[in-house]
């Protein structure tokens, strides 16, 4: 097994190695903060150069994730590109491997503060503020009392010496790590994601996912 099986509102879900959150009942795969064109978005800002193939490394892993379980929908918890330009500049290769993904599938992008209009009409899928999966909503950011489920702060936490992407899973909110190539991420005990997830557990992203409880 690649994932942490748990139960969390009345669904019962799984929390992939690969940072993604698979639903197994609808065969929805949800994934947070792609980020799709940093590396164009960087340099047409005339920040730092990135390696041009981060869009490419993305979705060979979520091409990767989506053969071995074969969701029904992929939905993408916002910032699934890196502003909204990024989403009409992306390399033609990659246009043609998100079609590739879609087909016979649906596809959810939800907006994000980096791509309010994320979905063009050259893209595959449909383009929403958010959704609902049973009493749980799927956002880019918590927001209230929940219960949700968004993505927004790359969380990460620190084991056996290094930073690891991670889920974190609290009461009421819970929050993706970011499955694109060079988003960074902020520690799960930082202020701005411990207001929302004060405890709970991580699940993090390792060669396997590993639950570690949060305090």
């Amino acid at each position: 097994m690649t994932g942490v099986l748990f139960d969390w509102h009345g669904l019962r879900l799984e929390a992939r190695c690969s940072g993604a959150l698979w639903w197994p009942e609808g065969r929805w795969l949800i994934v947070a903060d792609l980020h799709l064109g940093k590396s164009e978005r960087m340099a047409r800002r005339g920040g730092a150069l990135l390696p041009p193939y981060e869009a490419e490394d993305t979705l060979r892993r979520l091409r990767d994730e989506s053969a071995a379980l074969d969701p029904r929908a992929i939905v993408s918890l916002g910032d699934g590109f890196d502003d909204d330009l990024a989403a009409t500049g992306l390399d033609a290769r990659v246009v043609t491997e998100l079609a590739a993904l879609a087909r016979g599938r649906d596809w959810l992008w939800i907006a994000g503060n980096h791509d309010p209009a994320p979905a063009g009409g050259h893209l595959p899928g449909r383009s929403l503020e958010q959704i609902a999966l049973g009493a749980v909503t799927l956002r880019h950011q918590p927001q209230g009392d929940g219960p949700d489920i968004s993505g927004h702060f790359h969380p990460v936490v620190r084991l056996a010496g290094a930073r690891r992407r991670a889920l974190l899973v609290g009461a009421r909110h819970m929050i993706l790590p970011a499955f694109g190539q060079y988003t960074g991420g902020l520690a799960a005990d930082a202020p701005a994601i411990a207001q929302w997830v004060p405890d709970g557990f991580a699940v993090a992203c390792m060669h396997r996912a590993l639950p570690v409880p949060l305090r």
